[in-house]
């Protein structure tokens, strides 16, 4: 973890240093752990889409050095002396974000990612002024709201995808009462969040259908993942044979995409839930809304007290996430195959079985 001096402890993290996006070693300072705070020493992170948005400055907000990583989870070293809901040896999780203004509308209703002062894990500033540096580390400094114990019987690694793309499909079917067993359901793009989706509303006992751009994940989908239908959505045939058939669509596809073919499978009353985070504006015709009462909304991460309910689901539903788990001197080869889409379904990167503090 670098120096232990406590007036200038150290972390080593992989991090960008301009828009190229290309992960390198880098050393910096952590903040003392403060009277709420947990020193987490980190074992494996996940790699979200995000951390190449971010690295590669696709928002046009990036500031460097960025060490990404937002689905950490690692042991906790040490805890402030207000600390009561973790103690030294937990093993405890991080999300995407690390602070909120606990004051507004969202925060008093635990809706903390809707805080229009959150604060982000990585690429953000914290209340000292510091940067804010994320899971691609050896170790953080987290206050303890931030944090979530991971379930016994859950390993680590597969936590990790749990704390954003798992919240991710966890929250809207809880938030828009998506949860009854019996509910037709269909997950739009077949990734890290996707396969997620498939596995926890399978587990919530609905019939699942997955939509996807080609014939090429059919096998994967409904033999490995469970999924009960498969369309390919460039398919006429296959698309009008489904047609009012669905009472949602976690649409997960991060690029651009017209709705109106996806609004066409929803029943009456189906909502259409945005979750990929697109670089244009998307578009529909609003008779295709109007005359079935259908709903297009959003959902975005999810709260601390979601993503407790999602790490306990998978607990007790022996529920695993599809990971490939690399090492960091890997990082760089593995978001470029991110960018192309070749993983099933989540890297995970083993931070402390990579000697990290030995690169810097």
């Amino acid at each position: 973890m670098g120096s232990v001096d406590a007036s200038e402890r150290t972390a080593t993290g992989w991090a960008a240093r301009d828009a190229d996006g290309h992960l390198s070693p880098y050393t910096y300072p952590l903040r003392k752990t403060g009277p709420e705070d947990v020193l987490v020493k980190v074992k494996y992170c996940g790699i979200c889409h995000t951390d190449i948005h971010q690295a590669k400055n696709h928002f046009g907000i990036s500031k460097y050095p960025m060490v990404p990583g937002h689905e950490m989870v690692g042991v906790v070293e040490e805890v402030g002396p207000e600390v009561s809901k973790y103690t030294i040896g937990d093993m405890v999780g991080v999300g995407g974000i690390v602070g909120c203004c606990r004051s507004c509308r969202p925060c008093n209703a635990n809706d903390e990612q809707y805080c229009s002062k959150k604060i982000w894990t990585y690429n953000d500033v914290y209340t000292d002024g510091r940067p804010t540096q994320g899971g691609f580390s050896s170790a953080m400094v987290v206050d303890q709201k931030f944090v979530v114990k991971i379930p016994a019987g859950l390993a680590p690694e597969q936590a990790a995808p749990l704390l954003c793309a798992g919240v991710t499909a966890y929250s809207p079917l809880k938030h828009f009462g998506l949860t009854t067993p019996g509910l037709r359901g269909g997950i739009l793009g077949l990734g890290g969040i996707g396969h997620l989706g498939v596995k926890l509303a399978k587990a919530m006992g609905h019939h699942v259908t997955v939509i996807s751009s080609s014939d090429k994940k059919r096998a994967e989908a409904m033999d490995e993942l469970g999924a009960d239908a498969y369309i390919v959505s460039s398919d006429g045939d296959q698309m009008a044979a489904a047609a009012d058939s669905l009472d949602y669509i976690i649409d997960t596809v991060p690029v651009d995409h017209p709705l109106e073919p996806y609004l066409a499978l929803l029943q009456l009353n189906g909502k259409l839930v945005l979750m990929g985070v697109t670089p244009a504006p998307l578009s529909f015709l609003s008779h295709l809304v109007m005359m079935g009462r259908k709903t297009i909304t959003g959902s975005f991460i999810g709260s601390m007290q979601e993503m407790e309910e999602v790490l306990q689901f998978f607990a007790d539903k022996g529920l695993t996430s599809q990971i490939e788990v690399v090492k960091m001197d890997y990082v760089n080869q593995a978001l470029e195959r991110l960018e192309r889409n070749d993983v099933r379904y989540r890297f995970v990167v083993d931070v402390a079985g990579s000697n990290i503090d030995d690169a810097a």
